[in-house]
Parts: structure tokens; sequence; C-alpha cells
């Protein structure tokens, strides 16, 4: 018997958008907001699911942010949420 099992990366786009000016640019922009992940497929089915880190990306500048696990946790349950600059780490 044999198994086919391999542990890759992922990415999921949230449909989530704020308007802001951008503290990098300082142009005018918007937030988009995805997660990453590691995945163990087993016969090319995903059975688990770890490592979840939460990202924002400015549309005008494309920098990268990390965002606040809890704030990334409620975007992705669908709830309301407003990223402060606070929760964001360059």
């Amino acid at each position: 018997m044999f198994f086919i099992c391999g542990v890759n990366q992922g990415q999921k786009q949230f449909d989530f958008h704020q308007t802001v000016v951008c503290p990098r640019c300082g142009r005018y922009g918007r937030y988009e907001v995805f997660m990453t992940y590691l995945c163990l497929s087993l016969f090319f089915l995903p059975v688990l699911k770890w490592n979840r880190r939460y990202f924002v990306r400015t549309s005008c500048c494309g920098a990268v942010y990390a965002l606040n696990p809890e704030k990334g946790r409620a975007i992705a349950h669908g709830e309301p949420v407003t990223i402060e600059p606070q929760d964001l780490t360059l």
C-alpha cells in the first residue's frame, strides 16, 4: 500500500477593501487583505491547514504589511472591521 501526500503553501484573498491614504507613499488607495497558510494534502485532498498568517497589500504602491491576527480572523469570519495603523507591521 502507498500514500500520496504533500505539504504546500496556499493563499486566500478575502473580499475586504478599505480605502485609505497610504502611510508609505501618501497616495489614495485601498487595503486588500489575504491569508497565507501551509496545507497537508492526502491523495490531493487538503486535510489540515496550519501557520495561518494575515497580510494587507496596498493597491497604490503594493506595500505588504503583516496584519494583527485577531483582526485577520475577524475579516475571515466576515465581521465588519476597520484596520488601524497600529494593526499593521511593515
